[in-house]
């Protein structure tokens, strides 16, 4: 993304080009209802007349319906369509030994904090009632980077790729789980996709990126509370991005069996 980009998509720039769209939307407005009505000043009538008030004029009026459209959500909604970009900011801590993990069960948020401060929010993905993500306080005792499930994946088959969940003809490949943090047995974060209800078999989902992130914050010790709600829902909760990827078919299986499979951040992991 070039400087340029990334300056526009900053709240600061957001937010004065939000200004600058609904000054001019509103002149707009105000010049064609006096236009329309025939209660046009003379004075202000006479200005247009000459050269440099009229480009001035046309000028105005090109900047502002454009930017009108362009930035009518200028501030964000809360939702990412399917397959959307997700885009998480996550910080350095100046202590990674006071980094902790708070999961919220009921919000489908994961907070990483340092103290009071927040590193990273996100939204995630936790067990279905079948199934539930444990309740609890853990460590964080295992990390692997490219890790893949040992219970469901694909059945290499020569040209054939089957689902399989072990055992049986031909090579097993388990589903990718990149970036894993394990802090139960069989239970850890790991990328995937995100549903908006509780959707997987008690790991904790991350999309795309926030996995890398989570991975990079916490190391083998750090402490992860997961429960119904968590005190920063209320503060930090309505500030978290959703995503939705319910209707996002998986990769090709002959992607999802090779590393293409683990999805990797395109900038920096830590600011």
């Amino acid at each position: 993304m070039s400087t340029k980009a990334s300056q526009l998509k900053s709240p600061f720039w957001r937010s004065s080009l939000c200004d600058f769209a609904r000054v001019c939307g509103g002149f707009r407005k105000r010049l064609s209802i006096w236009f329309s009505r025939g209660q046009v000043d003379k004075t202000l009538f006479n200005l247009i007349q000459y050269p440099r008030m009229r480009h001035l004029y046309r000028l105005v009026l090109l900047c502002a319906a454009p930017l009108v459209l362009l930035l009518a959500g200028c501030a964000t909604g809360a939702h990412v369509s399917a397959g959307g970009p997700y885009h998480v900011t996550a910080y350095k801590p100046n202590n990674p030994s006071n980094v902790r993990v708070l999961v919220s069960l009921s919000q489908q948020n994961v907070y990483v904090m340092e103290g009071d401060r927040c590193l990273m929010a996100a939204a995630i993905n936790v067990g279905m009632a079948s199934k539930p993500t444990p309740r609890g306080n853990f460590t964080i005792y295992s990390k692997q980077e490219h890790k893949r499930s040992g219970s469901y994946g694909f059945s290499v088959q020569g040209d054939r790729i089957v689902p399989s969940t072990g055992g049986g003809p031909g090579r097993y490949v388990g589903y990718p789980m990149g970036y894993w943090c394990e802090f139960a047995p069989a239970y850890g974060f790991h990328q995937g996709y995100i549903h908006p209800a509780p959707h997987t078999h008690g790991c904790i989902r991350l999309h795309g990126e926030a996995a890398a992130k989570l991975y990079a914050l916490v190391r083998i010790g750090t402490p992860v509370n997961i429960a119904a709600s968590q005190p920063e829902d209320a503060t930090l909760g309505p500030k978290v991005q959703r995503v939705d990827d319910s209707r996002t078919p998986d990769p090709p299986a002959s992607q999802m069996i090779t590393d293409a499979a683990f999805e990797k951040p395109s900038g920096p992991l830590l600011q």
